[in-house]
Order: structure tokens, then sequence, then C-alpha cells
């Protein structure tokens, strides 16, 4: 059933919602939530589409709010909302439960949430959903603050890496985006290869295409949870294409070419096929909508910050080896006796083993490049250092002691 309402108010919608429901012999909301879709005229089938998809999962009255504000002066100065209920399931995009499109035209597209709040249904907890642009703080949001979870989507922005720094600088417990909903399968898939095999981690790459905002949750989420270097690779798509993890055993590695079907690779086992097909928006919604607490693993991932999967976590780093004590009379400067850290051969520079001078500037040139296992050669010249003082000191002796004698002869 579909009932249009011209310069409408809210409790006249909710008045005609009653009305469908007593015509369809159906009185009694069987409905969980409610799910508010802000989005604009040209983008609101799709994510109608995709919220009806859900709804057969989750029956939910959906309240789809369309801004006009106009473009003209006179446009913006007029306010007016505009609706279109449809009730009643396999109608049109009604899925199971109710839809309202709501058409805010003039000044009262600046006040959405006064329009909304009359149409939520009682004691249900509320879900808001932007598909295409999402505030810079949804939490702060006046919709935003109406609901219990609130979704974004990173993937449908002009800068999907800088929308997920964004994400993390704005965090606030019931955030979630559906880039990071899309890696569920990876993470499910790779946290059951390991458990199958104990064994530790040294790096993992995770290769996708380049604007992907899902390639990037993942391997913040690897680096997050396994502490280890994580590169980022580009290919040619779709999406995530392929994660391998090195490990003392071998490569653990799962490889997705076509976007559909898996191959997952791990030492000592014969590969497999596993289906890792890319979802549809409807059921990316649907999976978010059977959690509504706070997703603590995104937090964690979205927080890690996406300028740390090239290596290591600095808040965790890798202890260096033991220098040895440095000789007041060497004239060795301790740094260049001491090794840069495992791992950290991409934030070493040739400038910092230059502040020693000969072997031992060499020597920590080839430690901060090659781990601290690389300081033999600043030990060795510093032994050949001492040594040469130590040879100094004798023959000084010897000097000295020959002279004595001399002057007891001349006596």
């Amino acid at each position: 059933m579909n009932i249009d309402l011209t310069d409408t108010t809210s409790s006249r919608i909710n008045a005609e919602l009653v009305k469908a429901r007593r015509s369809l012999g159906s009185p009694a909301m069987g409905m969980v939530l409610t799910l508010v879709i802000v989005t604009d005229e040209g983008n609101h089938y799709d994510a109608l589409k995709a919220a009806s998809g859900a709804s057969k999962e989750h029956p939910s009255r959906i309240l789809v709010v369309v801004r006009r504000p106009g473009r003209s002066p006179r446009d913006r100065a007029q306010h007016r909302l505009d609706a279109e209920v449809r009730v009643g399931a396999g109608v049109g995009e009604a899925g199971s439960g109710e839809t309202v499109i709501l058409r805010l035209h003039g000044e009262l597209a600046l006040h959405a949430h006064s329009v909304v709040l009359p149409l939520l249904l009682p004691d249900a907890p509320v879900v808001v959903w932007w598909p295409e642009d999402a505030p810079e703080n949804p939490a702060e949001d006046a919709l935003g603050k109406l609901a219990q979870r609130r979704i974004t989507d990173a993937a449908a922005t002009e800068d999907p890496v800088g929308a997920l720094s964004l994400r993390a600088s704005t965090y606030a417990p019931g955030d979630t985006d559906l880039s990071w909903t899309r890696i569920t399968p990876w993470r499910s898939m790779l946290a059951a290869s390991l458990d199958q095999k104990d064994t530790a981690i040294q790096s993992a790459v995770v290769e996708g295409e380049e604007y992907n905002p899902s390639s990037e949750l993942l391997a913040l989420w690897l680096a997050e949870r396994l502490r280890v270097p994580v590169e980022r690779q580009i290919s040619d798509g779709p999406g995530i294409t392929a994660v391998r993890l090195e490990t003392a055993d071998g490569q653990i590695c799962l490889d997705r070419a076509d976007g559909a079907l898996a191959e997952l690779a791990v030492p000592g086992q014969p590969d497999r096929h596993v289906a890792l097909q890319r979802r549809s928006t409807a059921e990316l919604l649907a999976e978010e909508l059977r959690r509504l607490d706070p997703d603590e693993a995104y937090a964690e991932a979205v927080r890690f910050g996406v300028n740390k999967i090239a290596g290591p976590d600095p808040a965790h780093p890798t202890p260096a080896a033991p220098a040895p004590a440095p000789q007041e009379a060497s004239g060795i400067d301790p740094e260049a006796m001491t090794g840069a850290p495992a791992g950290a051969a991409g934030e070493a520079t040739a400038g910092e083993g230059g502040r020693a001078d000969g072997g031992a500037g060499a020597g920590a040139s080839a430690g901060a490049s090659g781990g601290a296992g690389s300081q033999t050669p600043a030990r060795k010249t510093a032994t050949r250092t001492r040594t040469s003082k130590n040879q100094g000191k004798g023959t000084d002796k010897k000097t000295g002691k020959a002279d004595t004698a001399d002057k007891k002869a001349d006596k």
C-alpha cells in the first residue's frame, strides 16, 4: 500500500501508518528497530533497495530523509514536508516492515531531526546510515545523537583513506563503517588459518585496489593484532586480492584473484578453495544490524593509524641489542657502537651512521640497515682502537725505563 502526502506533518504521517496497518489486518507492529537513511534524491533508490533487502532479516521501520534545500533564495526561505508511505511486505520496496520517504524542502532540511523524532518506533533501537556523504562527526550530528549505531561508508567518498583517518579522529562508541563489514570473511578465514597452525608471524602483506578502504582496514587490523610490519601493495582488484603472512614455517597465503573464489595455502597442509564472494550492500547492512553494541575490534583497528601499516608499531618497539660500555680513553662515539632495532630498517638513515669516524661509522650504518646483529664491525673497530692505545702505552713505559738507565750511567 502506497500513500502520498504533500505538505504534511509528522503527526499526520503517524496517523496514516496506523490506518494502513489496520486496513491490512495487522494492527500490531512486529518491527525490531528504526533505520534512518540520510541521502539525496539521486541515491535514495539504491539505498532504499538495500535497506529493504536487509529488512527481510530485520523487520524495521525505514525512514528515508531526502534533503532538498533549494537553489534560489525564495526556495530556501520556504519549508515543506512531502512524504511517501509504503506499508506491507512484498509491496514495491517496502520489504518486511514500513517505509516512509521524507522530502524536506527549504529551511526544513536543516532540521531533519525534528521531523524524524516523532516517527521513531517506541522502545526500539535506532540506527542511522549515511550511504554517501556522512558528516565529519556522526556522533555529534543531530540525527546521529538519536541513534545507538551510526553506519558510514568510506568507499563512497572521494578520498577513502582520508575518510578513514577522519573516522579515527572522531570515533565514538556505536560508529562503524561498511568498509569494515566487507572484510569480515577475510578476518574469519585468516583467524581460522592461524588457529590450525601455531607459529610466530614475522610480517604480512595485503594486496588490493589503490583506493580501497577495506584493504587499508584489513592491514590495520593485522598490524594491530599481530604487532608485526604490514606492507600494503597495490593490485588491479577487484577489492582485496591477496593476504600473505610470513611465518617461521613458511608463507600462509589467501589469494582471491576473481573476487569470488579464493585459495588458501597453509604450510604443511594441502591447498584448498574457500568462498569469498563480494557481498551486496543489503547483505552488509543486514550484518551490521545483527549487533547494536559498540564494535571494539573496529575501534582498535581504525584508531591504529593508516600511517603505521608500513612498519612496526612505535608503541611496541623491538628492543635493541645491548651495546658495549663506552671507554673513556678509546675515542669511540658510543652512538656509533649501538645497532638499530630489528625491523627498523625503513626508519634509519645514513646520516645517523655518519656521526662516528672511520670504521665505527660504517658499522653503525650497517647496523641501521641490517638490525642489531650488524654491530660486529663496530665492535671490532673499537677493539682495534683500544689495542693500539694499549700498545702505545707499553712503548712509552719501555722508553721511560731506557732513559732512566742512561741517566744512571752518566752519573
